[in-house]
């Protein structure tokens, strides 16, 4: 029952971020500062493990290449497919999860545990709106690019390891890459991508928003929205997967 009475809050939690903002140049400028926070701040950490995971899995894939009858280029193709299908839509949302969910959290239950959310309210402000909104909207928007280049940068990663190690030529990777080449399998980790987007704004608002206790009831919060916000992610691609490629 207790998990039934949480899912009831979100979702009615959702009904009242979905609604008209009072001020729009508000609401514009709250966007644009949260696509900094969660969207160009998080550029770095997916741009480096993106490389470096993509050039993993080309080594590993072209280590367990034993067999002089397979084409090299099939590196170039498992690697491909490996990094747009799940790597980069799944993988690195569940980085973001962890790095800008504990963020969301603790900065919106800062504000409920010191009561600032009470004094927007009294103000008339719709504060799930005002504070959670603009989360959702930047998120939404700016994810998809931070993905697309997570692809490009795992996929680039992998030629890069290829190149210096001598395992297998840039040539046969590039032909991998290009051998049974499918849009829709990009437009399958958009959607994903769109989904975790959303989970990854929304779950960790609610645990900051009705946080209750002090510091250390914050604090706690973080943990169980990074936790939660995995689980969902995890669950969702299990489902999105079934519906979209089955």
């Amino acid at each position: 029952m207790n998990y039934l009475e949480h899912i009831g809050k979100y979702f009615m939690m959702l009904r009242r971020v979905f609604t008209k903002p009072q001020r729009f140049k508000v609401f514009y400028e709250a966007f644009f500062k949260e696509v900094e926070d969660l969207g160009l701040k998080s550029l770095g950490i997916i741009m480096f493990i993106s490389f470096f995971i993509g050039g993993v899995i080309a080594l590993q894939t072209a280590l367990n290449l034993e067999n002089p009858f397979i084409p090299r280029s099939l590196v170039g193709f498992a690697a491909k497919r490996s990094i747009i299908l799940e790597f980069a839509p799944t993988f690195c949302s569940i980085i973001l999860a962890g790095k800008v969910g504990s963020y969301i959290t603790s900065s919106i239950g800062t504000m409920r545990v010191t009561e600032q959310i009470d004094a927007l309210e009294v103000m008339g402000i719709n504060s799930l709106n005002h504070l959670v909104l603009p989360k959702v909207l930047a998120t939404v928007f700016f994810y998809p690019f931070l993905i697309s280049l997570g692809m490009f940068l795992g996929i680039f990663g992998g030629w890069v390891a290829g190149v210096l190690s001598g395992l297998f030529s840039g040539a046969d990777y590039i032909e991998g890459i290009q051998t049974d080449f499918k849009p829709f399998l990009l437009v399958y980790a958009i959607i994903k991508t769109l989904v975790f987007a959303f989970l990854i704004a929304t779950v960790p608002s609610y645990h900051g928003y009705f946080v209750k206790g002090g510091s250390i009831a914050v604090g706690r919060a973080s943990t169980q929205s990074v936790v939660w916000t995995t689980i969902l992610i995890v669950i969702a691609n299990y489902f999105l997967t079934q519906m979209l490629l089955t």
